[in-house]
């Protein structure tokens, strides 16, 4: 999978990635814990307007290879999840990026949880 991500991406060191988007956030896996994960085929999502904490599970996912939580990397408010997956989670495989995406956050404390999120690079080299 070599697709690179957009602009901007936080990482945390538990593989998943936020996108601040003007007045929310998009979160979800980041490449390399899909290539771990292998075939997606299946996705718990949250529901809409239910808040996490930083470090709260807020969705599951399943691969032929294993079933995971997913935590999230910033406390805020679900505003938006990503219906394809539920029907087609291996959206999740093609392009983690753009199409999987798994749901949308609008957060009043992004800019102290984010202090222990990781530019792409540097989350890229603590995974190889």
């Amino acid at each position: 999978m070599s697709i690179q991500p957009p602009e901007g991406i936080l990482c945390s060191k538990s593989h998943e990635w936020v996108l601040e988007q003007g007045d929310t956030f998009k979160i979800g896996l980041t490449d390399y814990a899909v290539e771990q994960l292998g075939d997606i085929v299946f996705v718990e999502l949250p529901e809409l307007d239910s808040e996490f904490a930083k470090g709260e599970v807020f969705a599951t996912i399943e691969s032929v290879k294993a079933a995971s939580e997913i935590y999230m990397p910033i406390g805020g408010k679900i505003v938006e999840v990503n219906e394809e997956l539920i029907n087609a989670p291996e959206l999740i495989n093609e392009n983690v990026w753009e199409k999987g995406w798994l749901v949308k956050v609008q957060s009043d404390s992004f800019s102290q949880d984010s202090l222990g999120l990781m530019e792409y690079e540097d989350y890229k080299e603590e995974t190889v």
